[in-house]
């Protein structure tokens, strides 16, 4: 038996340019985990949560050229396509037509399976990270990174200025920033 071969992040980079569908299977096994969780917490639906988690991965193989090394990590590359492509469903007229037909039932028990996928994002120290940001700074980030929200949304919802949410915004981005440093 051969053994299940590993990739750095150049590797998987040039294997997924050079369509290699062994290292877009690693790919797959290895981060599908964490890019559900986070399609999930902004669609928190799992049977939609699944299939735009399928989306995503067509999108990276789809779109693998246009990833510039020199912008940020493949992860978080990724992780930006999970993100807008579930903010886009999200969006759509049939997820909003969809949303007001769910039964309430239904809400109840995707609320407890979510339990299940925080440790996938726990791995990466994400959790963690945010964890360090103050309430504040949290809602905020919440709102616009995983809820899609703009800032003008965030300032209604909140019911604070605009200018609050702009600083707030901003001063967890350099914190985020400056933790993400040092780990």
């Amino acid at each position: 038996m051969g053994s299940i071969p590993t990739y750095n992040e150049t590797e998987l980079v040039m294997g997924l340019k050079a369509k290699d569908q062994q290292v877009f299977g690693y790919l797959y096994d290895h981060y599908s985990p964490a890019l559900y969780g986070v399609i999930l917490k902004v669609i928190n639906d799992e049977t939609s949560a699944s299939d735009i988690l399928q989306e995503v991965f067509l999108k990276i193989w789809k779109s693998i050229d246009r990833y510039d090394t020199e912008k940020g990590r493949l992860f978080t590359w990724m992780l930006n396509i999970a993100r807008n492509t579930a903010i886009d469903s999200l969006r759509s007229k049939a997820h909003k037509l969809d949303q007001k037909i769910q039964e309430i039932s239904a809400d109840v028990y995707t609320h407890t399976s979510q339990l299940t996928v925080q440790p996938s994002i726990d791995h990466l120290g994400l959790s963690k990270v945010l964890d360090k940001l103050n309430k504040e700074q949290r809602k905020i980030i919440d709102l616009a990174y995983y809820k899609g929200c703009t800032q003008d949304e965030i300032a209604k919802i909140l019911d604070i200025p605009l200018g609050t949410v702009k600083t707030r915004m901003r001063n967890a981005i350099i914190q985020l920033r400056n933790l993400l440093k040092q780990s």
